[in-house]
């Protein structure tokens, strides 16, 4: 049985240009960039725990990394004001089983 995937916000602050540019490039590949630091992501609870192990390899102490799962209830209350399009949501109305 496939594993369900729900949205993360993963926002961080990387004080250093050269570990913000891995971690920007890591998150490019398994999200939607919202802001400079801030994407949105659909995992697995196995892909949330692998992404996060790998920012944690680039991460040192001084710089931080916040992962908020986002409930289904939680995805439709979002209000994108400035740029509506930027946080518009797939919708998986049937699983396979």
């Amino acid at each position: 049985m496939a594993e369900s995937k729900n949205y993360y916000m993963i926002c961080y602050d990387i004080r250093d240009p050269k570990r913000w540019r891995k971690a920007y490039k890591l998150l490019q590949g398994h999200g939607d960039r919202l802001q400079y630091s801030i994407f949105r992501c659909r995992l697995n609870p196995r892909d949330r725990e692998r992404l996060r192990w790998k920012l944690e390899q680039i991460l040192e102490k001084e710089d931080s990394l916040l992962i908020a799962g986002l409930c289904t209830r939680c995805v439709e209350r979002v209000e994108a004001c400035n740029r509506p399009e930027s946080w518009t949501v797939e919708h998986d109305m049937h699983q396979i089983f």
